[in-house]
Formats: C-alpha cells, structure tokens, sequence
C-alpha cells in the first residue's frame, strides 16, 4: 500500500473510527456519559474521538471496544 504524501487520509480515518464508534454505541442504547464511564475515558477524550479529532491511544480504543462488545477490528475497519 502507497501511503499518500499528504495527511488527509489519517483525517478520513479518524472520523471514519469516530463515526463506528458512535454508531455502535448508539445502536446499543449507550449515552456517551455511560461509555465513558464504563470505559475509564474522560468525556472529553471520548467526545473528541466520536468526533474524529485528537490521536487516540490504542489502550483508549480497546477499553471502548471492549465496553462495546465488538472487536477492535470492527471499530477501525
């Protein structure tokens, strides 16, 4: 795979993750305030992720998958 030379796509992808992320919990019945809780993210953080800003870690992704009930892969394909 060709990485672009600009930094566009990471912009894509992280609203795209954001979106999944939001989505899911949506379909779940789940408040933002209630994931964030359950998943030991600061509203905030969580609030930037679903809104595709920010740099997430990856132990910040895990925890909301894993509250989620669905795979890490499912949230970031």
């Amino acid at each position: 795979m060709h990485v672009p030379d600009d930094d566009d796509w990471l912009t894509d992808r992280r609203r795209a993750i954001g979106e999944h992320i939001r989505t899911t919990r949506t379909h779940r019945n789940m408040t933002r305030e209630a994931l964030h809780l359950a998943a030991g993210v600061s509203r905030w953080s969580l609030q930037e992720i679903e809104a595709g800003r920010g740099n997430p870690q990856l132990d910040t992704l895990l925890r909301i998958a894993a509250v989620l009930d669905v795979p890490l892969a499912d949230l970031v394909r």
